[in-house]
């Protein structure tokens, strides 16, 4: 197969290139129940008739976060485009010149803009834009506010922005909807964990934004699916609209999607369970633990070939998440004595399962956090079969 397991040892939980967020064993399990079964995808069993697949997670969505309608297509990019096509298909959308984002793939803003018939109109400068540069910009061609999470940056130092609330109170003034893209989507207060605070979807819904998209498989840690809520008028237009088909949810995500979003009903049980919060929360001192198993494994096997030592350093968010971010962790640095650093890398990429790890400044590094269980196994097996065939 082309599409196969690897071993993430790089400290990058949301590796985009590694495929992103994690799923839970339950839910997985669901999600080949579903898969392998008939299932109830869009037909209603207490009424005995034709359903809509969106109710499977509809309302568990506006539970968790307090919206009075919900969809879900395939991705964020599609959300957007959606939305946007929806609301202001041939008409002015206003937005902040700081805020005109790109993230992986070249997904841009004023592209996806165009894409959608929108119209960009751009406010403010880079670092600073006003209320009174979105009041001026209002014309009767005006459909759209539009605000963007800038998850995969920031701008610091002389910087000012308008914060989501002044943004739908001139909204309203204005009769107008407010969008924002907040693009990770988290549902749980990451400050409390000691990261770096990200806006939740739950504080946008009760600012009285209309409509609030976001990724289902970065923060949120389910599989790729663009979530948008809001506003019960705002979403059933976007629900109406003929795209909305072609960018249409699958079953076997939207089995993910809900398992996932049942384990947030209690947000323990969610940091415990959901992979991708369990590893950005992970305390240093279960880090330590993992860190010295491994390096006793690899010690024992080394044969005096690597020089084998623990590490101070930082794990990241990755996906275009708290780009600020790091995280305290543990590594294991290794330095072949007498061999090539670039065999030893390519050696470990093209073992089975390949193992992806980090080189920085003549050593390679594994990061134990990105770890899952079995692996330091699979690793220590690796490092003794090339020791022994010397294939590096």
């Amino acid at each position: 197969l082309s599409l196969r397991r690897v071993i993430n040892a790089t400290g990058v939980i949301l590796h985009t290139n590694l495929g992103r967020s994690l799923l839970n064993l339950e839910v997985l399990q669901n999600l080949v129940t579903v898969a392998s079964n008939f299932s109830n995808l869009e037909y209603d069993l207490k009424e005995g008739k034709r359903g809509s697949r969106y109710s499977h997670v509809e309302n568990i969505l506006c539970e968790l976060t307090g919206a009075e309608a919900a969809l879900v297509v395939n991705n964020n990019a599609g959300a957007v485009l959606l939305a946007l096509n929806s609301i202001a298909r041939g008409m002015d959308v206003v937005v902040s010149r700081g805020q005109l984002v790109e993230i992986g793939g070249s997904f841009r803003i004023p592209d996806v803009m165009r894409s959608s018939g929108a119209r960009l109109v751009e406010v403010g400068t880079t670092n600073k834009t006003h209320l009174i540069d979105y009041r001026r910009a209002i014309t009767d061609d005006t459909a759209l506010l539009l605000k963007v999470h800038t998850s995969n940056f920031q701008i610091v130092g002389f910087t000012s922005e308008v914060k989501l609330e002044e943004l739908v109170g001139l909204g309203k003034e204005f009769s107008l909807p407010v969008m924002e893209d907040l693009g990770s989507g988290c549902l749980i207060d990451l400050d409390r964990y000691g990261l770096t605070r990200e806006p939740t979807v739950q504080e946008a819904i009760s600012k009285g934004v209309d409509v609030v998209t976001f990724s289902g498989d970065k923060l949120l840690g389910g599989p790729q699916a663009g979530i948008i809520l809001g506003r019960e008028e705002a979403v059933r237009r976007i629900k109406e609209n003929p795209l909305n088909r072609a960018l249409r949810i699958d079953k076997l995500t939207l089995a993910a999607l809900e398992s996932t979003l049942r384990l947030y009903m209690e947000e323990e049980r969610a940091v415990q369970e959901i992979p991708t919060l369990r590893m950005l929360t992970m305390p240093l001192q279960e880090i330590e633990k993992r860190a010295r198993s491994l390096y006793r494994r690899l010690r024992k096997d080394s044969s005096g070939n690597f020089h084998i030592v623990i590490k101070d350093d930082n794990s990241r968010v990755g996906g275009g998440a708290l780009p600020l971010q790091d995280i305290p962790t543990k590594v294991i640095s290794i330095k072949p004595v007498r061999l090539s650093l670039d065999g030893l890398e390519e050696g470990l990429r093209n073992y089975n399962p390949p193992i992806i790890a980090r080189i920085d400044d003549g050593q390679l590094l594994l990061d134990v956090r990105t770890l899952q269980e079995g692996e330091p196994k699979i690793i220590e097996e690796a490092i003794k079969m090339l020791t022994v065939n010397r294939i590096y």
